[in-house]
């Protein structure tokens, strides 16, 4: 086992661990996962038919004939205790189950996978990172990793997620600090990156559409923010890992496995790599060679088929987009590629068994989801959440505050309304035609906007069940601790949520408004109205 910086631990009991315990025990009240949503859904229902008869209603900010904007330009609460709700609910209920997003991405994702945990590539893959890697590095590495996987769409939840569990196990660490490490650089760290993303162009528009009811012909571009995005990824890199090693696994303690899925606990991964596993992942190194060389193909030439067929675009595009049909074809061919040279993948059957083990092993998952899909599609419906972000964004605008730390409460009220709003670009469809035009007109610019925008966003996705892959990530949880609760995930992502939005926060005043430093090329911090 590891000694070294990682191994510092803070007095068991001081305020914060206090703070944190009395969080997780008032999580722990809730009801399992399950019944939890179950019954969120219910309220949903039953609060919609209150709101609805009082005729609840607020502005809607989007300008007149916008797509989803009504005639009367007012967010109406939507009633599904009527004929029409109830007809609505009874109709859609399979529909939205099966078209959750997430529910998806994580089945023909694991299919990948699955192949290449079965084959033993990753146990493999996992021993030679880990026995090779200055213990002291891992955190740093993980947290990174998480950050800059936002590229490739939803790689780090499904895969990095759980494979950093599996590396603190082999360090002899407690798999729930590696997963939370791994939680909070791909979502707690989500507009953070070394490169331009999927979500980039996406706010970038919606700003622009905001920016254009002040000044009809200004643009915003994809990079709007990279430069401070560039410079976040090491911010976040560095809080994230002094998190993990001085609060949250202190906190949790020596791991007991006693409460795990014994299926995910390979004794073996300490052991030394041998000479037919070394061989084995060299053939899976010679197939990835070909994936990336065939993923290169069909994105990087003028004629490649994956990008966007009406523009050239490289981040515009199918590829990226369809990032999961990569994800599968990625782990399939490594990991069968390692199990035929290993021998433990000789016919289709193997494969085909493989597959089938990893969609067994998320059935608790696909109930959960079954349940969070109808409480994300009725509280949609029902506009809740457009209600509740116009009214918490109506608070900023009531402040009457003009200078710089105008953005401190944007930042926090940006963080509050993800915590019930939780898609970066639903939240920011609704909100961006308040605040963008707003803070226009106080003499800051649409791109430095969006960057503030972006922080707020991040760091409460970690702790807000209303986060598409919190479900996912909670059941990943339960696989090492099968009596772990809603409560007990929030409190060990909460202190980075914390730091992550105070230090971030401090960072973006410093950046902008005491260096000058621009959050983008071409992207000026001022505007003159």
């Amino acid at each position: 086992m590891a000694d070294g910086p990682e191994q510092a631990a803070l007095p068991a009991r001081n305020r914060f661990t206090k703070f944190l315990d009395g969080v997780e025990w008032l999580g722990n009240l809730l009801p399992h996962p399950v019944t939890l949503f179950a019954v969120l859904a219910l309220s949903i229902v039953l609060i919609s038919g209150l709101l609805g008869w009082l005729g609840v209603a607020v502005i809607d900010p989007r300008p007149a004939g916008a797509p989803g904007v009504a005639a009367d330009g007012m967010i109406r609460a939507v009633s599904l205790l009527d004929g029409d709700g109830i007809r609505r609910i009874f109709t859609n209920l399979v529909g939205n189950f099966t078209s959750f997003a997430p529910l998806g991405v994580v089945l023909v994702a694991m299919l990948g996978v699955g192949v290449a945990e079965k084959s033993g590539l990753l146990s493999a893959a996992v021993r030679s990172m880990v026995l090779s890697a200055p213990p002291h590095m891992v955190t740093v590495a993980i947290v990174f990793a998480g950050i800059v996987s936002n590229t490739a769409s939803e790689v780090g939840y499904v895969v990095l997620i759980p494979l950093a569990a599996g590396i603190f196990y082999a360090l002899g660490r407690h798999p729930l600090a590696g997963m939370a490490a791994a939680f909070a650089g791909v979502s707690g760290g989500y507009s953070a990156n070394l490169l331009i993303g999927t979500i980039d162009p996406l706010l970038a528009g919606i700003t622009q559409e905001a920016a254009r009811l002040i000044d009809p012909d200004y643009v915003v571009l994809a990079t709007a923010n990279w430069y401070f995005m560039v410079g976040s990824t090491f911010l976040i890199t560095a809080i994230g890992s002094l998190v993990t090693i001085f609060i949250v696994e202190p906190k949790l303690g020596k791991y007991d496995p006693s409460g795990a899925d014994p299926t995910i606990l390979d004794d073996r991964m300490m052991e030394a790599i041998a000479p037919k596993e070394r061989k084995a992942l060299r053939w899976a190194g010679v197939a990835l060679l070909g994936v990336l060389g065939l993923m290169a193909l069909t994105l990087l030439p003028e004629w490649g088929v994956l990008r966007n067929p009406d523009t050239g675009d490289r981040i515009d595009s199918p590829f990226f987009k369809g990032f999961v049909v990569w994800i599968l074809i990625f782990f399939l061919v490594t990991g069968y590629a390692y199990g035929r040279v290993a021998g433990t993948m000789k016919t289709d059957r193997d494969v085909i068994d493989a597959m089938a083990a990893a969609l067994a092993s998320l059935g608790l998952y696909i109930v959960l989801v079954f349940f969070a899909a109808q409480f994300v599609a009725f509280f949609g419906w029902t506009n809740l959440g457009a209600i509740t972000a116009v009214t918490g964004s109506q608070f900023l605008l009531d402040t009457g505050m003009t200078g710089p730390l105008v953005f401190f409460f944007f930042i926090l009220i940006c963080a509050l309304i993800n915590l019930s709003l939780g898609s970066a670009s639903a939240q920011w469809a609704v909100t961006a035609p308040i605040f963008v035009p707003m803070l226009m007109l106080i003499g800051y610019s649409p791109e430095v906007i969006q960057a503030a925008y972006r922080i707020g966003d991040s760091t409460t996705n970690i702790i807000t069940p209303m986060m598409s892959y919190f479900g996912l990530i909670l059941a990943w949880a339960t696989r090492y601790d099968r009596n772990l609760g809603v409560g007990t995930l929030i409190a060990m992502m909460l202190p980075y949520t914390i730091f992550f939005l105070l230090f971030w926060s401090l960072f973006f005043m410093g950046w902008t408004f005491l260096l000058d430093i621009p959050v983008g090329p071409g992207s000026p911090t001022f505007y003159t109205p």
